[in-house]
């Protein structure tokens, strides 16, 4: 049977008009159906969803309203254009993407037949490598809307209060699908054994625990951390796939700067001296070289990007956050 929580999102879904989510919503319950053992009742909803699918004109995602009351300080909304070839990822990362891709679009036919899709994701890795552009990604590729934590909003000194916000976090998991991003976890899952640990501390991380481990939305959930040394371990066991995002080489930083230079004659430049200068760099002070070399090429007078601009911009990044002058 639909959970109440399904059934107070079918109804709002349908007196708001949006047939995304009241589609969503449904497919759910069809799914929730096939999981107890009712497969010809699941089958039945989905062919009505697909028959009521085929009369209904369907342009696009609908918007989905922006979070209101205690969900506006926890949540903040956005509906990313960004797809996978907007990252400039090794192959590995890349590789388990495609798949996570490939299981959400195709979860119908796994949970038919008592399989769930990857839909719990860790990414760890330094700061600026690309873990916060992947859930935009996962966000544009599956059209969904992308739901950021706000963790200055979440995290309170009286910790009954972090729990009770936490619920209301996944009472929306469970509601709305989306992407949603806990970035820089760390907060909210840090070891329970370090040595500044309290008890209420621990109380709110096995409320995270249990929270992620209750979850069975449609929903995907995405977690980051530049830190994943501190992380407790238990959160480990409760994501489907952690992916390690490691400083790009020189052929991922060659990738970065062809990506964000498109626009600009890119024939003259050295790769083999813009690599050795961007070594120790992460994606984004990849990017954000390549964009000042750019600058100081059209303000020269040439949309040829001169590659002694390129190397100085890169090593400036390497000393400090200052551009060159």
């Amino acid at each position: 049977m639909a959970t109440a929580a399904q059934v107070k999102a079918l109804i709002k879904s349908h007196a708001a008009g949006d047939d995304d989510q009241f589609y969503a919503v449904a497919l759910q319950m069809a799914a929730r159906e096939a999981r107890s053992g009712h497969a010809g009742y699941a089958q039945q909803l989905r062919d009505l969803i697909d028959a009521s699918k085929g009369r209904v004109p369907r342009p696009g995602p609908t918007p989905v309203a922006s979070p209101r009351g205690d969900l506006a300080a926890l949540l903040s909304v956005e509906y990313p254009e960004q797809r996978l070839s907007d990252l400039s990822l090794d192959n590995d990362v890349l590789s388990l993407l495609r798949r996570v891709l490939l299981e959400q679009r195709q979860r119908d036919r796994l949970r038919a037949t008592g399989f769930a899709p990857q839909r719990r994701l860790l990414l760890v890795g330094p700061p600026g490598t690309g873990k916060t552009l992947t859930a935009k990604v996962l966000a544009g590729e599956l059209h969904l809307p992308l739901f950021t934590v706000r963790l200055e909003g979440l995290i309170t000194k009286f910790m009954g209060e972090t729990a009770a916000k936490l619920r209301l976090i996944f009472d929306q998991v469970a509601e709305i699908a989306g992407v949603y991003l806990f970035d820089e976890v760390d907060a909210l899952a840090g070891a329970r054994g370090l040595s500044n640990d309290v008890g209420e501390i621990r109380r709110v991380l096995n409320s995270f625990l249990q929270f992620l481990e209750q979850d069975v939305s449609d929903s995907v959930i995405v977690a980051t951390s530049n830190l994943p040394e501190h992380l407790d371990r238990a959160l480990y066991r409760r994501f489907d796939a952690t992916l390690d995002y490691p400083m790009p080489t020189g052929a991922i930083a060659k990738q970065v700067i062809r990506a964000r230079l498109a626009s600009l004659d890119l024939r003259a430049v050295d790769w083999r001296g813009v690599s050795t200068a961007a070594k120790g760099l992460s994606h984004s002070e990849v990017t954000a070289a390549a964009e000042q070399a750019a600058k100081d090429s059209i303000l020269a007078g040439t949309l040829q990007v001169r590659t002694d601009f390129l190397v100085e911009a890169l090593r400036w990044r390497n000393r400090s956050d200052s551009p060159p002058e």
